[in-house]
């Protein structure tokens, strides 16, 4: 079967990275592709890169995110996952963590601040001194996770997103939709991968390129794949992208070796569940 040799071809690969991995994708309204199905596709194509914590958050036109996370591997969450087939946006993450210990919820992503919900893969070492020099208060006290200060200024800095998140000093793949604007944002710093997958009526996004072939494979579709390039935001809507600009990350940072994965069996176990739903729903 074509779906066990990925597994076996891409999954040893990719296990000597870690420190989270993020997927999602942003659909016209006209697209045909099975919301959940695409889903747990990508769950399962990044689920080598954390296993301390892993969610989920979609939106459909005219509503409010919805965000859905909870303390395990992705194999655990897999079979929950279900997304409305109105849904036109989705964000995925896996959790390996280095800042924000996974035990309060609300360090783990998808992570709410005000209006913005998103996620992101990589090390922000300036969070606290850049929460301090904006004034701008966490979403709950308690929350350490450096994460969030992305999300804060994408908040503040509407219109202005490219020039906010140059400020940020380490490594970075995120991803966020806003409440108060309808695209999907999607952005890359430095250090980080970050595959992008388009058709007609459609863009996915993945840390990994193993995640697109496996939405290719269950979804029945085929997607023009490319790398974001390094500091580049992108606006999407309707499946693709309408706006585009550049930022200049801090060529300085440079992070320690990545550990191994906490979970190494987690990508093997989180793709033969979902070959097995496949199957049981076919």
């Amino acid at each position: 079967m074509r779906l066990e040799r990925l597994s076996d071809r891409r999954v040893a690969r990719h296990l000597t990275r870690a420190l989270c991995g993020i997927a999602g994708y942003n659909l016209d309204s006209k697209s045909c592709v099975e919301r959940t199905v695409a889903a747990r596709a990508l769950l399962a194509g990044i689920a080598e890169r954390g296993a301390d914590a892993v969610g989920y958050a979609y939106r459909a036109p005219g509503s409010a995110v919805a965000v859905h996370k909870q303390r395990s591997g992705a194999t655990a969450l897999l079979e929950r996952i279900d997304v409305p087939k109105d849904a036109t946006k989705l964000l995925v993450h896996v959790r390996d963590y280095t800042k924000g210990h996974p035990g309060l919820a609300a360090n783990n992503h998808p992570i709410r601040h005000g209006a913005v919900v998103g996620i992101h893969n990589g090390i922000i070492r300036n969070d606290d001194e850049l929460f301090a020099q904006h004034g701008i208060s966490r979403a709950a006290p308690e929350i350490t996770v450096d994460s969030e200060i992305i999300f804060a200024l994408a908040q503040r800095s509407r219109g202005q997103t490219a020039r906010a998140l140059q400020q940020l000093y380490g490594s970075m793949a995120t991803a966020w939709l806003d409440e108060g604007r309808s695209e999907l944002l999607i952005a890359r710093g430095m250090g980080r991968p970050l595959w992008l997958g388009q058709r007609k009526h459609e863009l996915f996004f993945a840390s990994t390129r193993l995640a697109l072939e496996l939405v290719e494979s269950y979804a029945g579709i085929k997607l023009r794949k490319t790398q974001l390039p390094e500091g580049t935001v992108v606006a999407v809507e309707h499946g693709r992208i309408v706006a585009r600009d550049t930022f200049t990350p801090d060529p300085s940072f440079e992070e320690e070796p990545l550990p191994a994965v906490r979970a190494p069996d987690e990508a093997r176990s989180c793709l033969e569940r979902l070959a097995t739903l496949h199957t049981v729903a076919a």
